[in-house]
């Protein structure tokens, strides 16, 4: 049951282009416990077939610009090899605390950047 509803929460989270391995991966290391290369692992062998899916609907509805998503696609290709290669000479626990760094950035970045959103859409003069 936890799988179902991990895999049913980060499928979600996914669909609406946030990314599902931020409820994905500490999921699993905190519920089933896999190292976390296994985890980071699964989460992107769970990537293909939601985005997959994602896409289908988001071009459906003419929502993706391609003449700025490819050079995107083009260098994420690169830095996908490169990230890799980097977490397979890391250890677990280096991985694990480097993935918490990253997600304690973006939450803070979340959280100041739609404060400021707030912010201007009260006062657009300013």
């Amino acid at each position: 049951m936890k799988l179902f509803l991990m895999g049913l929460a980060s499928g979600i989270i996914s669909g609406m282009g946030i990314g599902g391995g931020a409820i994905l991966i500490p999921a699993l290391v905190i519920f089933i416990k896999p190292e976390q290369h296994i985890a980071q692992s699964v989460n992107l062998l769970f990537f293909i077939p939601t985005a997959l899916i994602a896409l289908i609907i988001h071009v459906k509805n003419k929502r993706i610009y391609f003449g700025m998503a490819f050079p995107i696609v083009i260098f994420g290709l690169l830095g996908a090899f490169l990230g890799s290669k980097l977490a397979i000479m890391l250890t677990g626990n280096t991985l694990r605390r480097w993935f918490g760094v990253f997600l304690l950035a973006m939450g803070l970045y979340e959280m100041l950047r739609k404060g400021k959103k707030k912010v201007e859409k009260e006062n657009p003069n300013s």
